[in-house]
């Protein structure tokens, strides 16, 4: 239950408690409440003789009236005391028993003042405390808003070490030094060492930089303080300032202990970046990096930060003193991402055919958790079937499942769309199969996937690429333009389903011609900024362009010689193998999916 909900649901509670003592204290008090009299009628019935009994008090007269035809029993009645002379003489001439009472208001008060007040004041007293320490374990109340917010997790609780971290050897071996320091210290100061006051994890998203900070702390055995960037920052000002000191004063106190704190850039970007300043970040931030400054390096405490953008961080945090190592958690090569895919797979019963080897070699590029995401996804697929083992042929789906999404059976094509789909997939794949070089086609499909996708060639490389020719590249384009040709060759006209293959090689030309030098009109240049930080962008933006107009028509006219140069040799190939085209497409409208070696087979009868 939320924490609001809860205080309601507490203070109306106590409403009711005090209503029902107020209820009980009302009922308590006599049923019979006396009448108001003027003391002129008072007068006329005292000389009536129809008053009994009167008691007088400093300001009123209390009594009781006889018993008279209307009622039987004596009837109470009070008035204002006026200065009266006569009003003995009267009383005794009209035997009338009267008294003189010093009146106690001690228990009205109590009743009627003392008690709602300190019930009150116990409400009041309730709800703040409530609202300042939290109804449920782990939740912070209004009043701790300036208290850090990170999670501490003891020695014994972090249960993580290096052995559940795969793929990424050469980071663990940067790290090996900041445990040993954390277990021995005295090896390292007593000659004089410093550590790293800080480490930064940089890498894609996915790759394993949280799992692989507490695996450090698991490692070394000392307490974990876990905190995300964003938690430091609040609408109220001078808040994450406050949660700053707080974090490093905990931190301190369990010496030692390592800080971690994901996603770094949601606190420490350039200050005085962007059309609008930031203060209470930007104060945030200064208060990190005084922190960072201040804290003594033979205390043992390591903050350890992860960020997948280190180029829009402010230059204060990186300078030495502040994150002096930065660890790259890169995404994994074939043998990391087997030493991955056997971590996950130790939770799941494989079946005899399922080799984690083929699943390696088809997911190059591929992060540690979207090799997570294909074992869970198997095993999904594995009791969707009701099969007691997880095969080959689950896991090879669960990487189409990732990379080209879920399979939209329900998505009924027409029989037009249908030939346009198929002749446009057989087409990028003859175009591949022709080429040297070019990626192997694992399979083609018309069977919708994803969110716009009508069907697919699936290309998987079979080992990792850190270079690429100008020639590979040029194949590549081809590939991607083979389906629109393929289309126009066999209906006369284009559609609009290559607009992504489009994208994609005009993207790769404009690389060519821009970064890599692969104009011979442009020349040997690189007209492509790197990516800087933030303020150093905004500064460029600022300045006079990298290139002249001119310049810029020149690459324009490069891009589309590029795209129209293999736009021409695919339309060639193509009207070459028009048969196994046409054969390729009918098979593929038939069954909806086939391999790459039967279309190959296919384009060898031809």
């Amino acid at each position: 239950m939320p924490v609001n909900k809860k205080i309601s649901v507490s203070v109306l509670c106590a409403f009711l408690t005090m209503g029902a003592v107020l209820f009980v204290l009302n009922f308590i008090t006599p049923m019979q409440m006396p009448d108001e009299l003027p003391y002129s009628e008072f007068k006329t019935l005292l000389a009536a003789g129809n008053v009994e009994e009167v008691t007088v008090t400093r300001q009123s007269l209390l009594g009781k009236l006889k018993p008279g035809e209307r009622s039987k029993e004596p009837k109470l009645f009070t008035t204002v005391r006026v200065e009266d002379p006569d009003l003995v003489k009267e009383l005794n001439a009209r035997n009338v028993k009267f008294t003189g009472m010093i009146e106690s208001t001690f228990l009205r008060d109590i009743m009627w003042w003392v008690i709602p007040a300190l019930l009150f004041g116990g409400i009041w007293f309730f709800v703040i405390r409530r609202l300042g320490q939290g109804l449920g374990q782990g939740q912070k109340g209004f009043m701790t808003v300036g208290k850090s917010k990170a999670k501490i997790y003891a020695e014994k609780d972090t249960k993580v070490t290096f052995a559940d971290v795969a793929g990424v050897e050469e980071a663990k071996e940067e790290l090996r030094e900041v445990i040993e320091f954390l277990k021995t210290p005295e090896r390292f100061t007593r000659l004089g060492a410093k550590i790293p006051k800080g480490i930064l994890l940089v890498g894609p998203p996915g790759t394993g930089k949280t799992l692989l900070a507490r695996a450090v702390a698991g490692e070394a055995g000392v307490t974990f303080f876990s905190i995300s960037g964003s938690e430091f920052v609040e609408m109220f000002v001078g808040v994450g300032a406050s949660r700053v000191r707080d974090l490093f004063e905990q931190a301190k106190v369990k010496a030692p202990c390592i800080i971690f704190i994901d996603e770094l850039d949601a606190l420490g970007k350039a200050r005085g970046a962007g059309p609008m300043a930031h203060e209470e970040r930007e104060q945030t931030l200064n208060q990190l990096l005084v922190e960072m400054d201040g804290f003594d390096p033979r205390i043992a405490v390591i903050l350890m930060a992860a960020t997948n953008r280190p180029e829009i961080l402010d230059p204060a945090l990186l300078r030495p003193g502040r994150f002096d190592r930065q660890v790259l958690v890169d995404r994994p090569d074939k043998i990391g991402r087997l030493a991955i895919l056997r971590v996950h797979a130790k939770r799941v019963t494989l079946g005899p055919d399922a080799d984690i080897e083929v699943i390696a070699a088809m997911t190059p590029g591929f992060s540690g958790a979207d090799l997570a995401n294909i074992i869970n996804e198997a095993t999904l697929l594995t009791v969707r079937r009701n099969k007691e083992q997880v095969g080959l042929s689950e896991l090879q789906e669960a990487v189409e499942r990732v990379v080209a999404g879920l399979e939209k059976k329900n998505r009924v094509l027409n029989k037009m769309e249908k030939e346009r789909v198929a002749h446009h997939e057989v087409g990028h794949a003859l175009v591949a199969l022709s080429f040297p070089g070019a990626d192997p086609i694992q399979k083609i499909s018309i069977i919708p996937r994803g969110i716009a996708a009508l069907g697919y060639t699936l290309q998987l490389p079979t080992e990792d690429r850190f270079l690429m020719a100008k020639t590979e590249l040029e194949n590549k384009i081809a590939v991607l333009l083979g389906g629109r040709s393929a289309e126009e060759l066999i209906f006369g006209e284009a559609s609009t389903g290559a607009q992504n293959d489009l994208v994609r090689a005009t993207d790769i030309a404009k690389s060519m011609v821009k970064s890599y030098g692969m104009s011979e009109k442009l020349g040997t240049v690189t007209l492509d900024r790197e990516r800087q930080p933030l303020i150093m962008q905004i500064q460029a933006s600022q300045e006079k362009g990298d290139y002249s107009e001119e310049t810029a028509r020149e690459i324009d006219c490069e891009v589309r010689r590029i795209i129209d140069e293999q736009y021409d040799r695919v339309r060639w190939l193509l009207a070459e193998k028009k048969r196994a085209l046409i054969e390729g497409a009918q098979v593929l409208l038939e069954r909806e999916v086939i391999s790459g070696s039967e279309l190959r087979a296919i384009m060898d009868n031809h």
